[in-house]
């Protein structure tokens, strides 16, 4: 095990980062143009995570310049208690140790992800997808080379390159000590990993997010929520992908229309189940299974629903368990709906595009776990920690 370094060195190295992707921006654009022009798949969502662009780089870039300004998240003090017998106890944070990421096509989580375990004292442990090699290699030396110059091991940052049947046996059998594992991926990635690993697994998992227009919303407020939640990125796992719209939302037709029109502009396919499949450039879709899918593409199911009681059931029976918003000017309705919908981030009057830990606040973000344990949502550099006793004595016995 690593000795933890100082806040100081940590915070050094991810300046140095900084500066290193920085003069190494064309070198990495150029590498990842190469990734790219190999990637023979036509998953676009996949296609538009793997690219890196100079605003991808600014992303990175700001990421770990940020992480470095923010507050050392190991040795805080939760909670102290004086003994009765004298003893001072105190419990406070402490890096879990080592921390395995694996993660599809994304080189910026080889950045951003990356630094958030290391400044939260953890080794990484990183094993990207094939697709995004290159683009990986070249961030872990520049990681290296910043390490190195700041007087730390190498080892707080190591690539891992295997293959499944390598990876499967390492989760199994691991040749290191790993003290937690976070995929960040698709559903199979997710699946392979719980069934696979030895040690504890926190779950960046679907989103399939739904938003319910409330009989009392307000209409521009809607449309504006679900064109932003469906369109504005279709790879990321806080889009849009299910509208409920109450059967008795005043002058209901024209909002349909009025919304299927917005998606045309986006070319979007629209699903609907039998009331809304009645309007011409909705199609009715053959199983209800697909109100558990995420879509992450241009494809949207759009349903009727006769009250904020059976939105609320049905979201919790489809969801992802990720992001839910209500478009509504009844603020007590809107509480009946945030207080039941069992998702990570619930919404009121707003977009589920913000589910994201930059947006709620946290910096940076090292997934978004719709698990309850230990953490729920955008898992920030203050979450990337465990808790420790420290019990100070001068001899007491029990």
């Amino acid at each position: 095990m690593n000795t933890l370094l100082s806040i100081e060195t940590r915070n050094a190295v991810l300046l140095k980062m900084a500066e290193l992707l920085e003069q190494q921006r064309k070198a990495i654009i150029s590498i990842n143009k190469v990734d790219l022009e190999s990637y023979k798949g036509d998953d676009i969502s996949m296609y538009d995570r793997l690219k890196v662009d100079d605003s991808k780089v600014d992303e990175m870039i700001n990421a770990v310049t940020h992480l470095a300004s923010q507050e050392d998240p190991v040795g805080v003090e939760r909670f102290s208690f004086k003994h009765e017998n004298g003893m001072q106890i105190y419990n406070k944070t402490a890096s879990f140790g080592t921390v395995l990421i694996i993660y599809e096509s994304r080189p910026d989580v080889t950045v951003e992800a990356a630094g958030i375990a290391f400044k939260s004292g953890n080794k990484i442990l990183l094993k990207g997808g094939k697709e995004s090699l290159r683009s990986n290699l070249k961030i872990v030396e520049l990681w290296h080379q910043a390490l190195n110059e700041e007087g730390a091991s190498t080892d707080w940052v190591e690539y891992l390159q295997f293959n499944r049947t390598e990876t499967q046996a390492f989760l199994e059998k691991p040749t290191q000590r790993v003290d937690l594992i976070v995929p960040r991926g698709g559903e199979r990635l997710i699946a392979f990993v719980k069934e696979h690993a030895a040690c504890p697994v926190i779950v960046s998992g679907r989103g399939n997010n739904f938003v319910y227009v409330h009989k009392d919303a307000d209409k521009s407020t809607a449309l504006d929520v679900i064109i932003n939640g469906k369109t504005a990125k279709i790879s990321a796992c806080n889009a849009v992908d299910k509208v409920l719209i109450d059967s008795n939302l005043p002058d209901k037709n024209n909002f349909i229309q009025t919304l299927i029109s917005k998606l045309k502009e986006f070319n979007v396919e629209i699903l609907g189940d039998n009331q809304t499949s009645k309007f011409e450039e909705i199609n009715s879709f053959e199983s209800d299974d697909i109100w558990y899918e995420e879509f992450l593409d241009y494809k949207i199911v759009i349903g009727e629903i006769d009250s904020n009681d059976s939105a609320i059931a049905k979201i919790n029976t489809y969801s992802g368990g990720h992001s839910s918003s209500i478009i509504t000017t009844d603020d007590a309705e809107a509480k009946t709906f945030m207080e039941n919908v069992d998702t990570a981030a619930v919404y009121h009057n707003a977009s589920t595009r913000f589910t994201d830990g930059g947006q709620l606040g946290l910096g940076g973000e090292l997934a978004i776990s719709t698990d309850k344990l230990h953490q729920r949502g955008p898992i920030g550099l203050q979450h990337l920690v465990t808790n420790k006793w420290y019990v100070h004595g001068n001899g007491q016995i029990r």
